[in-house]
């Protein structure tokens, strides 16, 4: 094992593992947050799980909108995973190491449960425009060849431009401390321990990142533009109300996901008090994947229906 044993040594190249720093600050209460993350995991686990078993076992639920909805659980799950149980370890040990190919693993698959979750956002809103402005085309358009692409592209654009990023960073020597003031390997927090010049590669990954991203945004924007012109030329009441009721959830997701990543990335980080970086990512983690299930089964009467069915069967 060879680092910096001190943290003034920035000309000291890192070559085994880092220190995830956490919350080491909170000394004894780590075990009151392991206990109470402990939890939360569970029921983000268990509740994302639900989703896929009930969409899975409901014939009701075979339909292109439940189909993107179990490659979004699977996101959510996978996303949770990849955080959340090395950081319940690393609550309950004095030792808070990570080996730099886990480091680059943990990065490599939260970039692409981050990117796949972008893209896949928007294909579920392209999936409500057709339903709503073209309700009579739906099944024709959104036949099983296209929603398989349309669930696929998400997943083959994330795990590329994972690869390539992680690949590229993790190429470059880290030098300084080894030390890294957060609870998981996060792709800007790694780029602060490279002690290379990153400027050409970073500016062309920002930008193919930044396509993906906001690629993604415009597209949900302009179908959601669509949409609410739609509903709002319908001539009833009812009949808007129910237009919009088949969009609401997908609209609160996509809201809380954007909501939460700006907040995250771009409010400016305060390099005098990091734990509150920290518990703002942390809370941002735990958010949307405990909540998207709980969007989907209390709003989504289909949802609700199949929970009852179910239950039912086994009881």
């Amino acid at each position: 094992m060879t680092y910096s044993d001190r943290d003034d040594r920035d000309n000291q190249t890192i070559s085994d593992v880092f220190i995830l720093v956490g919350f080491s600050h909170l000394n004894e209460l780590q075990i009151l947050l392991f206990v109470v993350l402990l939890v939360i995991y569970l029921l983000a686990l268990m509740g994302n799980l639900l989703i896929i078993l009930l969409i899975k076992m409901n014939s009701s639920l075979h339909t292109p909108m439940y189909f993107f909805l179990v490659h979004l659980s699977i996101v959510e799950s996978c996303y949770i995973t990849s955080v959340f149980p090395q950081l319940l370890v690393h609550l309950l040990v004095e030792e808070k190491t990570i080996s730099t190919l886990g480091c680059a693993a943990q990065m490599g698959v939260t970039v692409i449960m981050g990117l796949t979750e972008c893209c896949l956002l928007a294909a579920m809103a392209y999936d409500r425009y057709v339903a709503i402005c073209h309700p009579l085309h739906y099944t024709t358009i959104m036949s099983g060849p296209v929603c398989a692409v349309l669930a696929g592209a998400p997943w083959f654009i994330g795990f590329s431009m994972a690869l390539a990023q992680t690949t590229w960073l993790f190429s470059l020597p880290f030098c300084g401390s080894n030390r890294i003031h957060h609870f998981f390997c996060d792709l800007p927090t790694m780029m602060k321990t490279v002690c290379a010049d990153t400027s050409k590669n970073g500016i062309m990954l920002l930008t193919v990142s930044a396509l993906f991203v906001l690629g993604p945004v415009f597209l949900i924007i302009l179908s959601y533009i669509c949409i609410i012109s739609t509903i709002l030329r319908l001539p009833s009441a009812e009949g808007r109300r129910k237009a919009f009721s088949t969009c609401s959830s997908h609209l609160m997701v996509v809201t809380l996901f954007y909501g939460a990543s700006l907040f995250t990335y771009l409010v400016p980080k305060s390099s005098s008090f990091p734990e509150s970086d920290q518990l703002i990512s942390l809370m941002t983690t735990i958010l949307i994947p405990l909540s998207n299930p709980i969007i989907y089964t209390l709003r989504n009467k289909e949802v609700k229906a199949a929970l009852r069915k179910t239950v039912g069967l086994v009881i």
